[in-house]
């Protein structure tokens, strides 16, 4: 777990509304982190679903993007345990996968996610997404 680029997104000011970014890809959380960065907003990121979900037990992110393919446990698992927690059932929940199919959108989306992006990530769509989780 990480800050993005500058390690603190906005302003300087760690209580920044800020995206917990889970993805088991070192260079998907730098492009992802990079993007989101040149926005003014705050990345902190996970690399796999358990340091996730304790990141965001820690401090509430306003949007959390999730991959859905993770090496211990899998997103779907991940999206289970937070709509399951009272605490974290609220928070947005962006779905992204790269081995997308037929019909993931729509699976993603009853299982419980907000929204969903496929990989590879299009810079202003994952922008423009991000900035209508953080406006709320």
């Amino acid at each position: 777990m990480s800050p993005a680029a500058d390690g603190t997104g906005a302003k300087g000011d760690l209580r920044a509304p800020f995206v917990l970014y889970i993805e088991d890809n070192f260079h998907n959380r730098r492009l992802v982190g990079k993007i989101l960065a040149s926005r003014g907003i705050r990345v902190v990121e996970a690399e796999d679903g358990l340091s996730g979900l304790r990141q965001m037990r820690q401090e509430r992110p306003a949007v959390v993007l999730l991959d859905i393919s993770l090496p211990d446990i899998d997103g779907l698992e991940v999206l289970a345990r937070i709509r399951g927690d009272a605490a974290l059932r609220e928070i947005p929940v962006v779905a992204l996968t790269a081995s997308a199919m037929h019909g993931d959108r729509e699976r993603f989306l009853a299982q419980g996610c907000d929204d969903y992006l496929s990989k590879p990530l299009q810079a202003l769509e994952l922008i423009a997404m991000v900035e209508r989780y953080l406006e709320g």
